[in-house]
């Protein structure tokens, strides 16, 4: 039995290694990105059981991005390889050394966005304790949604424990269309953890408040909602809503894959029993990890480094 099995987008980024228009970069790092594939390679790193599935080319970016997934210990035994369809892939541009990263994606038609039900096995999901849909999946393609509703169908039918964040991407479907395929799949999800802008365009609220209640009273019960180095807000119905300090760090690199991590963080603590204000504690500090260096999941701690920071006998430097 896997502690986590997650599906997903994998794509490989090609990050420029200087400041300025990508037209002007010679220069590109080259790592394995996509929500599933961060989240789970966290969880690998805390020293859990994961398995991993998606729909990759049959060229050199697929072959990468298997052989990555795999060497973080992570079974990717249910990935499929389509020859009719390429690996996607993106491009990150940092204007300046002030100024945020920012992605151009090469994903129409991949191999990914072609993800359909068939591709999810019952048995494999069902060995496992807790499930991660990515959310992005929702917006790619018609198909690659089904193929996350039917994910979502056999974790409810076995119980399963299930984190869901829903990851809007207004620049593939506006907030208006995601409403009707998010809001469902939210209802069904054990645990939910959007960013606070997210949560807002999904509930139509103009502030965090009423977005949590409106949340609450349409039965999605256990929210947690990231704010990046402000922390998260555990927001459990019927109770007070809690803000949960992040991590004040001297230095950061890079916020790309933070959120995912923090995600990563938070299941590690549920698979280790811990109280739900503790599990949003570990994924505020796996968060702040995942800032030290660049690239989504690099920086990404064991569980004995998780705890001694946690314990005060670590800082979070890389």
């Amino acid at each position: 039995m896997y502690d986590v099995v997650s599906m997903g987008e994998s794509m490989v980024a090609f990050e420029a290694q200087s400041y300025g228009p990508l037209r002007e970069a010679e220069d590109f790092k080259k790592w394995v990105g996509g929500a599933a594939d961060n989240f789970i390679i966290t969880v690998a790193r805390l020293g859990f059981s994961t398995g991993w599935f998606s729909r990759l080319g049959d060229d050199e970016l697929g072959k990468f991005i298997l052989r990555w997934i795999r060497g973080e210990g992570v079974d990717v035994s249910r990935a499929k390889i389509d020859s009719t369809k390429p690996t996607g892939l993106f491009l990150v541009e940092h204007r300046s050394t002030e100024s945020n990263f920012r992605c151009y994606f090469y994903r129409s038609n991949s191999a990914a966005t072609n993800l359909c039900p068939d591709d999810v096995d019952e048995e494999y999901v069902s060995q496992a304790k807790v499930v991660y849909p990515e959310g992005i999946l929702l917006y790619a393609s018609q198909s690659a949604r089904h193929a996350v509703e039917r994910l979502f169908d056999v974790a409810v039918r076995y119980d399963r424990i299930i984190i869901f964040d829903p990851n809007l991407r207004l620049t593939m479907m506006s907030a208006e269309e995601a409403r009707s395929m998010v809001i469902p799949l939210m209802q069904k999800a054990t645990y939910v953890l959007p960013g606070a802008d997210e949560l807002m365009k999904i509930m139509d609220k103009p502030d965090i408040d009423s977005a949590i209640a409106r949340a609450h009273s349409m039965g999605i019960t256990n929210i947690i909602v990231k704010a990046g180095a402000g922390g998260a807000l555990l927001a459990i119905h019927g109770q007070e809503t809690r803000h949960m300090p992040g991590f004040a760090l001297q230095k950061t690199v890079s916020p790309m894959g933070a959120g995912d991590c923090f995600v990563g963080g938070f299941t590690a603590g549920l698979l280790k029993e811990q109280p739900l204000e503790t599990c949003v504690r570990w994924g505020n500090a796996v968060g702040a990890f995942c800032t030290m260096a660049y690239g989504p999941f690099h920086s990404c701690p064991t569980m004995t480094e998780l705890q001694a920071f946690l314990a005060g006998k670590e800082e979070v430097s890389r």
